[in-house]
């Protein structure tokens, strides 16, 4: 005997889960609805099948084939219209003429015996044998009344309560005879139970029903989607799970990696190669999908997660179900009944309401609070650029395909034949990424510089040094799964806000150039890169008096790229020092802030037991350092930032320093005791480095350890710090600690205060608004100066959907109040 598989239909009800994928391959249990159907069929000696398809065809033939994979046979019937159910079975008439045939619903979960069925069938003699089951609501199906025969008296096609008559009702299977294709018109659309039925009923023919005893459930709504998942794991339903309970209800597939101490209640379901990490909390009914990422603090309760999703850290996810390679970022929170479907983005702390529907292909913004379904429209803004150039978790946001992408869109703005540098730091990430870059930049007319992995200011330099622009792969820093592609421009600095919108409209339109074979770029690797860079900078920055000094440091390299540059710098510089941590460790490409607080802590130690001058701990990419004193004492980034201002000022006696608008306005203060003015910029490096090349500027930082020595280069440079550093302490023969006692204490606080991006607009206008008749200063976002000189900067964050704030005053208490007095305006007018 042959079967009969339906599996055409739709599915709206289940939007929009089937809005990009046919009803049958919705998972239950991690496996496809069909796909437990087909193992039915097979289980009972049904191997020869004909499936008839017609919504979303193709999906179904590529993930079934010809059924070798289940041991089966299956061949396919495609409508062209919807024919109804008896005109789809119809529509497969030539392979089901000669024998009797079962026809089952692709999209019902169930676990009859159907040979049983087939048994009862050609018992009775029917024409066709219905399968019945018995429901406590038999309001959505079809009610069959039978005799004590088992033969049909009356069908009732989804009755009203004062038409339910039995608890019997159709469940859409059938056994059937071919003398039943008389019965259906071909080409039309023509039900079952509404037209062929009826007929055989009203000609005597021998329509029986068959009660079978069971599971049965019609996946027809989210409802009983989520149902589904639970009863199978409770068991109600006897279903082939892949993977081992390793404890009672708790199943894990092949190569999936659970943390031993993530929490797991069952009944649950982990697929192949999902990884959990240490924090989670899975509880009962909880299904994750193959290639399911979840992060540390998420907590996931009946939630069902299809293939290759992204769940980040701190994640709430409770009864709702998300689509295939739908990334949820950090503390985001979905609630019961919602459903998110196939490639969304969720944004970090964003919150969707019960029962929303979220359609595909749609991004939520960070921070949104989403209480109405999505679905024409993205609630939400794509930004290519943020604070740290291009950044996101690395085979999530950053893929091999988007470096890909993106290293084109760059090649496109740049001339044919020009030179690109690219480097990157010691990770496994920023390497396999680099190569896919190197890739597409050659193949776009680019020769490409490779300088592999070094720290980041020598790549700055060597860009410098005749390439039209350049590009650095990072770890993000204290974030060890997410990955920074930073551009850089002709000088070796940040790419400019113009440059990065340029870049941006090349890649939003994928209008990608293509070099002929003629015109594929070279790839070199230029040698001496290290020995280079020592030597220019110790040219270039004033070390007169070292050598006289005899100075001892200790310098962390902390295990990054800063330690391949080291050894031929204080080779020359004339100093004694002791260097830590200076092998390269891949496992460790960047560090969060309790391990570089550890970090100093012990570098302090060995300052002051080796009664050394100073300390200085580089970041993995030698971009920022951070200072210790004689004493063994860390001096924080900020403090640094006006100890170093202090030095420079007083050696230097004029010229300008070039300094953000976030930095305290003690800054003012030292800088003009010495005879040199402060030049205030934006927050962004790009303008940092601008007001350093300015003539005149001799000195610039951000107060987060990047300093820029303008004599050397106009960008943030962790060794040419510590070298000028070296020189200056040298020729003044006093310790940090004498300049760090001298400089006034500054009372500064910071705060961020989560803001919609439709928000940000109103929040600046309030803010400006509520100012009234206060000093105001737009050099970035809206600094507000009370008239006593306390002062409350408001700066809405260009990548995220957070307003950030910072306010300074003659203490802490008076710098909080501020904060408190303008969050309070903030977070009022971004609600």
């Amino acid at each position: 005997m042959k079967a009969v598989v339906m599996a055409g239909g739709e599915g709206t009800r289940l939007r929009p889960m089937t809005s990009s994928m046919p009803k049958p391959l919705l998972p239950v249990a991690n496996r496809p609805i069909m796909e437990h159907v087909l193992r039915l069929l097979r289980k009972h000696g049904l191997s020869d099948t004909v499936v008839t398809v017609q919504f979303l065809a193709s999906l179904v033939k590529n993930y079934f084939g010809d059924g070798e994979d289940l041991g089966m046979h299956l061949t396919y019937a495609n409508e062209e219209t919807p024919l109804g159910t008896a005109g789809s079975v119809k529509n497969a008439e030539d392979a089901l003429k000669d024998d009797s045939f079962l026809v089952i619903s692709g999209d019902a979960l169930t676990d009859f015996d159907l040979s049983e069925l087939i048994a009862f069938h050609r018992e009775k003699g029917a024409i066709v044998t219905v399968c019945l089951t018995r429901v406590p609501n038999p309001l959505e199906f079809g009610i069959t009344i039978t005799d004590d025969e088992g033969r049909v008296e009356r069908f009732l096609e989804k009755p009203t309560w004062g038409q339910v008559f039995s608890d019997t009702v159709n469940t859409g299977i059938y056994v059937m005879e071919p003398e039943v294709f008389d019965y259906v018109a071909a080409g039309e659309s023509v039900d079952w139970s509404s037209d062929v039925f009826p007929q055989l009923l009203k000609e005597g023919k021998p329509v029986f029903g068959y009660v079978a005893e069971g599971y049965w459930e019609d996946v027809g709504t989210h409802e009983s989607y989520v149902k589904a998942q639970a009863d199978v794991l409770e068991g109600k339903v006897q279903v082939e799970l892949d993977g081992f309970e390793i404890s009672p209800g708790v199943w894990i597939a092949e190569g999936a990696e659970v943390d031993p101490e993530a929490i797991l209640r069952g009944p649950l379901y982990i697929g192949d190669y999902a990884k959990v990490e240490a924090g989670v909390e899975l509880r009962e009914h909880t299904v994750l999908g193959s290639n399911v990422v979840v992060k540390r603090g998420a907590f996931l309760h009946k939630a069902v997660i299809h293939d290759n999703v992204y769940i980040g850290p701190q994640c709430n996810l409770r009864g709702c179900v998300v689509g295939k390679n739908t990334d949820v970022m950090r503390a985001a929170r979905i609630d019961d009944g919602a459903v998110i479907g196939d490639e969304c983005l969720i944004g970090e702390e964003s919150n969707i309401a019960a029962n929303i529907r979220v359609y595909p292909f749609k991004t939520i913004e960070a921070g949104a609070f989403v209480n109405t379904s999505v679905i024409w429209e993205s609630r939400g803004q794509e930004h290519l650029f943020g604070v740290r150039g291009v950044s996101g978790v690395l085979n999530v946001e950053i893929t091999p395909e988007l470096a890909v992408r993106l290293a084109g869109a760059y090649a496109t703005t740049l001339k044919k034949g020009a030179t690109v540098t690219i480097a990157r730091d010691h990770s496994r990430g920023a390497r396999a990424l680099k190569r896919a870059m190197i890739s597409a930049l050659q193949t776009s007319a680019i020769d490409v510089r490779d300088l592999e992995n070094v720290p980041m200011p020598v790549a700055r330099q060597h860009t410098a040094r005749g390439s039209a622009g350049g590009v650095f792969l990072r770890t993000t820093p204290g974030v060890s799964d997410s990955l920074d592609i930073l551009f850089f421009d002709e000088r070796g600095a940040d790419l400019s806000q113009a440059g990065q919108r340029k870049l941006d409209r090349v890649y939003s339109r994928q209008e990608f150039r293509r070099a002929f074979p003629g015109e594929i770029g070279d790839l070199l690797h230029p040698a001496s890169v290290f020995d280079s860079y020592a030597s220019n900078l110790l040219r270039a920055v004033d070390i007169t008096g070292v050598r006289e000094a005899g100075l001892k440091v200790v310098v962390d390299a902390a295990h990054g790229s800063a330690g391949l540059v080291l050894p031929s710098i204080l080779g020359r510089l004339g100093v004694e020092a002791l260097t830590v941590a200076g092998g390269l460790d891949e496992s460790r490409p960047t560090e969060d802030a309790e391990e570089r607080r550890a970090g100093l802590a012990r570098l302090g130690e060995l300052v002051a037991s080796s009664r050394a001058a100073f300390g200085v701990r580089f970041d993995p990419v030698g971009e920022r350092v951070s200072f210790v004193d004689e004493l063994g004492r860390v001096i924080e980034d900020d403090r640094a930032l006006l100890v170093l201002l202090d030095l420079v000022a007083a050696e230097r006696r004029s010229g300008q320093v070039a300094l953000p608008v976030t930095t305290t306005r003690i800054a003012e203060q030292v800088a003009a005791y010495h005879g040199t003015q402060v030049i205030w910029t934006s927050t962004s490096p790009d303008d940092l480095a601008k007001a350093a090349a300015a003539e005149g500027t001799v000195f610039g930082g951000d107060g987060r350890g990047g300093f820029v020595v303008p004599e050397f280069s106009g960008v943030l440079d962790g060794a040419a710090a510590f070298v000028r550093l070296v020189g200056l302490v040298a020729r003044t023969q006093l310790t940090l600690s004498q300049i760090d006692a001298r400089i006034p204490q500054a009372h500064i606080q910071r705060r961020d205060i989560a803001t919609p991006w439709a928000a940000k607009g109103m929040v600046m206008r309030s803010v400006v608004e509520a100012a009234g008749t206060r000093r105001l200063d737009t050099t970035d976002g809206v600094r507000v100066v009370e008239p006593d000189g306390r002062w409350t900067l408001v700066l809405p964050d260009p990548a995220e959907a957070v307003t950030h704030l910072w306010a300074e005053g003659p203490d802490d208490q008076a710098a909080q109040q501020l904060l408190d007095d303008w969050g309070a305006v903030v977070d009022s007018a971004g609600r």
